[in-house]
């Protein structure tokens, strides 16, 4: 949850969006909430692809914001960014994952243009892939 004045950008709106209507601008996708979850599954529990795992992590935004103009505890829903990968277990708390994230996919009132502020279909964070190694802290048990 973000308190007024911080809310969560998720560039679906450019940041003067209250110049173009003011409290009652049409772009107000400006997130007060976030939820977001990370879920593993190892599909392999024995063999030499049991460090091998897939995983799937949504993120839900909601909220009624405008920079400087409207502050809001609005829980109108925004959209959802979803990526998924996969990743394999390398030894001594690292790990080597492959990720895909997708569109920004826009729920109810805002799955349409938002007017002049808008900046278009191509989703806050846009589609892209990521390669990357990962270092865990602590104990895992293999």
């Amino acid at each position: 949850m973000a308190p007024p004045h911080n809310e969560i950008d998720p560039n679906i709106c450019t940041s003067n969006a209250g110049k173009f209507g003011g409290v009652n601008a049409p772009c107000n996708a400006f997130a007060r909430y976030m939820f977001s979850g990370l879920l593993e599954v190892r599909p392999f529990g024995r063999g030499p692809f049991r460090r091998f795992m897939l995983f799937g992590e949504p993120t839900f935004l909601f909220g009624r914001n405008v920079p400087q103009t409207l502050y809001t505890w609005s829980f109108d829903p925004i959209g959802i960014e979803h990526s998924w990968g996969a990743a394999i277990y390398l030894g001594k708390g690292f790990e080597a994952r492959v990720t895909q994230h997708f569109l920004f996919d826009r729920l109810g009132s805002r799955d349409r243009n938002l007017g002049q502020a808008d900046l278009g279909p191509n989703g806050p964070w846009g589609r892209y892939n990521a390669i990357g190694i990962r270092k865990y802290f602590g104990t895992r048990r293999w």
